[in-house]
């Protein structure tokens, strides 16, 4: 018999083990895995069949060509399902692949500017911030002062205030202005969430597509030959 004592050091011990750096299988146990009596069973379509001897629940799985999986092991007695593991397995990771493909990641990119910068230059800068708000990033927009331009904070703040009017369409300033040190730092937001980016970005490509698919003219069937 199992004191509670020796059923506290085993767990004590399978914890510390965990902590050195090993695992405990998230895999359910299955088939000829499953060790007990008896089990709740679940049939294919999720209707409830009841609690039967675990033998009756393998001839039953044999029987529709099916796993007998166990998807609740502390329940008493433990509840299984028949079902095709393999392709539950495949559904399960093709689910998960998808939810990562789609999960938004919010990423702050970085411009930066002089006060006095070239008209051209300032054109191809703004190219890039439109193009970040658009993808639904964060931008921080740094002003760098060099020498005597430290004296003149104006300049900087007059410019990023420019830039803030000529993409308030795409994005807010979430950020005021602030000097930090030399540089005068200020951040802006997209309108738009990057879920809501992400999914205009494919349907655009996925247009782009079709219209190159469907842009090649069609050959014309072969007329019949002229009559002499």
């Amino acid at each position: 018999m199992v004191t509670p004592n020796r059923r506290y050091a085993a767990v004590r011990q399978a914890v510390a083990w965990c902590y050195r750096g090993g695992s405990i299988s998230a895999e359910p146990r299955i088939n000829d895995r499953i060790r007990v009596p008896e089990v709740r069973l679940v049939g294919p379509s999720g209707e409830q069949v009841g609690i039967v001897p675990l033998a009756k629940a393998l001839e039953l799985a044999q029987e529709y060509d099916l796993d007998l999986v166990e998807v609740a092991a502390n329940a008493r007695p433990p509840v299984c399902k028949l079902m095709d593991y393999g392709k539950f397995k495949y559904e399960s990771a093709m689910k998960a692949r998808e939810a990562r493909k789609n999960q938004a990641h919010t990423v702050i990119k970085e411009m930066k500017l002089r006060p006095k910068i070239d008209p051209h230059d300032y054109d191809t800068k703004k190219g890039h911030v439109v193009r970040f708000l658009k993808q639904g990033d964060k931008v921080k927009i740094t002003i760098m002062f060099r020498g005597r331009e430290q004296s003149r904070p104006e300049l900087g703040f007059r410019l990023l205030q420019r830039l803030a009017e000529d993409v308030q369409e795409l994005g807010f300033i979430e950020s005021n202005p602030k000097q930090d040190g030399r540089n005068m730092i200020m951040v802006l937001g997209p309108h738009k969430k990057k879920t809501e980016a992400m999914a205009e970005a494919r349907e655009a490509q996925a247009a782009r597509k079709a219209e190159r698919q469907g842009g090649a003219p069609a050959e014309e069937p072969a007329g019949e030959p002229a009559e002499a």
